[in-house]
């Protein structure tokens, strides 16, 4: 006899996780739900998808000018949750700009030397890194840390060093999130720097889509600028950002990026329209780094329960909101 539905088959499947990220941007506002059974040997499902605009005015770069126009848009951008999404926990994580984010990579041995705790998997040991993590980001910031809002995890990507990324920025940016996200009646679980959630989100596409064995980039575009990485056998190889001193222009930073073994693709996340700003396009991207160039899509990435139609299904901008949502159901 089956047991469809039944409390059996969800044992045996798995506890399913929902999670929601949520990009709040100088225009509009967009939102991406994911969720993943515990046991499903990482099948993912795009539950929900949905961009609604901002008022005129409601940002002004990194800063939240008007609350009440925020909280509003996050209302309704959650409005059309579907019933099965909003009966579960719903872990939400929010983006908080590049330019008012500082982010490092630590060896996680280095910081468990540090703490005097074992480099073990999860659990209290790990919680006892918590000391050394808000050093290192006093460190970055260059601000106590009474005035910092700090967010880490250990990154499980595979790798030969086992490595603990960490998420600074000025508590006042932070706050002004949380008062508008709670004005909606939303309880975020998570904060992540702009970049870092995009390019969580361009990995995990090239582990669908790419060639394992084969070097890739990845490029997320945004108001503050452009930034790079270089991906060799699953492992960063090299990272730029533009603009930058050190680069005189676009394409000088995508050489310096090309740099190393050849690349076999490069994917591009974020506003690529505001490529048109440097007189630039994803072609000329290909042909400085040699290679073909694909844009992100979140539709590619996962199963669809029910009809989705937003736009941002099939735009690169949906990075960084898929990128965050990822993160609550991986970890």
């Amino acid at each position: 006899m089956a047991y469809k539905n039944s409390w059996l088959e969800a044992m045996q499947s798995g506890r399913q996780r929902f999670a929601a990220g949520i990009d709040i941007g100088s225009q509009s506002v967009r939102l991406v739900v994911l969720s993943q059974r515990s046991r499903a040997f990482g099948a993912l499902h795009l539950e929900y998808v949905q961009t609604v605009p901002l008022a005129a005015g409601a940002m002004a770069g990194t800063e939240v000018v008007d609350r009440q126009a925020v909280a509003r848009a996050l209302r309704d951008v959650f409005a059309g949750l579907p019933r099965l999404c909003a009966t579960h926990a719903l872990q939400c994580a929010m983006a908080v700009p590049a330019s008012a984010t500082l982010t490092t990579t630590v060896p996680l041995a280095q910081l468990a030397a540090q703490s005097h705790c074992a480099e073990e998997d999860g659990g209290p040991a790990l919680a006892g890194l918590a000391p050394a993590v808000m050093g290192e980001a006093e460190r970055i910031a260059g601000i106590e840390r009474h005035a910092l809002a700090v967010d880490w995890f250990v990154d499980e990507t595979p790798s030969p060093v086992r490595s603990v990324t960490i998420a600074a920025t000025a508590r006042q940016h932070l706050e002004a999130r949380i008062e508008c996200a709670a004005a909606a009646g939303i309880s975020l679980t998570a904060i992540d720097g702009e970049p870092h959630a995009a390019l969580r989100a361009m990995r995990y596409a090239a582990d669908q889509e790419l060639d394992p064995n084969e070097p890739y980039a990845a490029l997320w575009i945004g108001t503050d600028g452009v930034y790079g990485w270089r991906v060799v056998d699953g492992v960063i190889d090299g990272q730029m950002h533009y603009p930058a001193p050190e680069h005189a222009d676009l394409a000088d930073a995508l050489r310096d990026l090309a740099h190393g073994p050849v690349l076999d693709c490069a994917l591009v996340g974020g506003e690529i329209d505001l490529l048109d700003g440097v007189g630039f396009s994803l072609a000329d991207v290909g042909d400085v780094l040699g290679c073909s160039v694909l844009p992100f899509e979140c539709a590619l990435l996962g199963n669809r329960v029910r009809p989705l139609d937003d736009a941002l299904l099939h735009e690169p901008a949906g990075a960084v909101a898929f990128g965050l949502a990822l993160r609550g159901v991986i970890e």
